[in-house]
């Protein structure tokens, strides 16, 4: 009876959350469009109300940025987990990416930034009414997997103490939230680091967009071989090396003048194979940490890496120095001074390379979840058959 009743309350929280998340991004955006209307002659109040609108779009991101473990367990059956996972996980860049296209193309001046804020609350006033009307069901009518109809996570605490005593999980952690926060310190000190050396505020967009865009690619072609393969360990070491390779050519190259074509393939390739680890070493965390709750295995990867973020960013932003004969900056008033970032960035490449070295040397797992399913003796959907197939591979 616990058991089932935890299930029902697990998957319940799943539908509340991404209700609850539409909402709030809703909300914010449309409170954000009132704090520019001049009609509504706001005064001092313009910031307050762009303040709580902010702070209310970013609060819906936790909400379910944690989701699509979850999601991919309780919606889709083993052999589709690691491309859903992809898909949920991937939207999140992708938005983003779309938001920096856009932005430019739809303010010219500041007359126009009431425009900007009306169409991107456009889609979040979509997204919470198709949220709320659209999704009914918490989960399908019949169980895709035998994991996902006999659910005996742990409680939460619980759970948490597991993971803190589970060496494969705390490797894979380490690793991956190092990579997340490498990634995201290069997505935000790109324009700088480039600048410094004559590249355009351009060139620094479309080297980041190509980051992005390799990076869906990369996660789309990685997460259909994972899927048909089972290969998580393999597929996420091999790409996790060649990631930390392409951040050295990255430190390298991005000190010399007039490499665009080298930096854009560079960017590039740390794009698709950086992001293409990311909804799989998910996967594996949950394969790794089982019966531990998806939201909870990959939840703490993301809060690590947000507090490794913040540190790697600080330590960079510190390595970094003033750079006094500097005669084809192209670095503006917004960016700050041109700085010399080649500390930084081998920094970066640095620790890049050596949380690879140690997840390739450390890490080492067994599938509990799949093995869980492959020895159970009602495996929902499969046959005998099936069963030998999957316990094969």
């Amino acid at each position: 009876m616990d058991g089932c009743l935890k299930s029902v309350l697990v998957t319940w929280f799943l539908l509340l959350q991404v209700i609850l998340c539409a909402w709030l991004n809703m909300m914010g955006s449309v409170i954000r469009i009132f704090s520019i209307l001049d009609f509504l002659d706001l005064g001092s109040l313009n910031f307050v109300y762009l303040l709580v609108g902010q702070c209310l779009c970013g609060t819906a991101q936790p909400l379910i940025i944690f989701s699509p473990t979850k999601l991919a367990a309780l919606w889709f059956p083993e052999h589709q987990r690691a491309t859903a996972n992809m898909i949920a996980s991937m939207s999140n860049p992708l938005g983003i990416l779309i938001a920096n296209l856009l932005s430019p193309a739809l303010v010219q001046g500041g007359k126009d930034i009431p425009l900007m804020l009306g169409v991107y609350a456009g889609p979040a006033v979509f997204a919470c009414a198709l949220a709320t009307l659209g999704v009914r069901d918490k989960v399908p009518p019949t169980p895709p997997s035998a994991s996902a109809s006999h659910s005996n996570s742990p409680s939460f605490f619980r759970g948490l103490k597991m993971l803190l005593r589970n060496t494969a999980y705390i490797i894979l952690a380490l690793s991956f939230a190092t990579g997340i926060a490498i990634f995201t310190c290069f997505s935000a000190l790109l324009e700088q680091i480039l600048c410094v050396n004559g590249y355009s505020n351009f060139f620094a967009g479309l080297s980041g967009a190509l980051f992005i865009v390799s990076g869906l690619i990369g996660a789309f072609c990685l997460g259909l071989y994972v899927d048909r393969t089972k290969k998580f360990t393999e597929a996420t070491k091999v790409f996790l090396c060649l990631a930390a390779l392409a951040s050295i050519g990255f430190a390298v190259v991005s000190q010399l003048r007039n490499q665009t074509y080298a930096l854009a393939t560079i960017s590039s390739l740390f794009g698709f194979f950086g992001f293409a680890i990311y909804p799989v070493a998910m996967e594996l965390a949950v394969e790794c940490s089982y019966p531990v709750g998806e939201g909870s295995s990959s939840g703490l990867i993301f809060v690590i890496s947000q507090l490794l973020g913040v540190v790697l960013m600080l330590l960079l932003q510190s390595l970094a120095v003033e750079k006094k004969d500097a005669p084809f900056s192209t670095c503006t008033s917004a960016i700050g001074k041109a700085l010399d970032w080649s500390t930084s960035t081998l920094m970066m490449a640095g620790i890049c390379s050596l949380a690879a070295c140690f997840f390739v040397a450390a890490f080492h797992t067994n599938y509990k979840r799949i093995f869980a399913e492959v020895s159970h003796d009602f495996s929902v959907n499969k046959s005998e058959e099936d069963v030998a197939v999957t316990a094969e591979k």
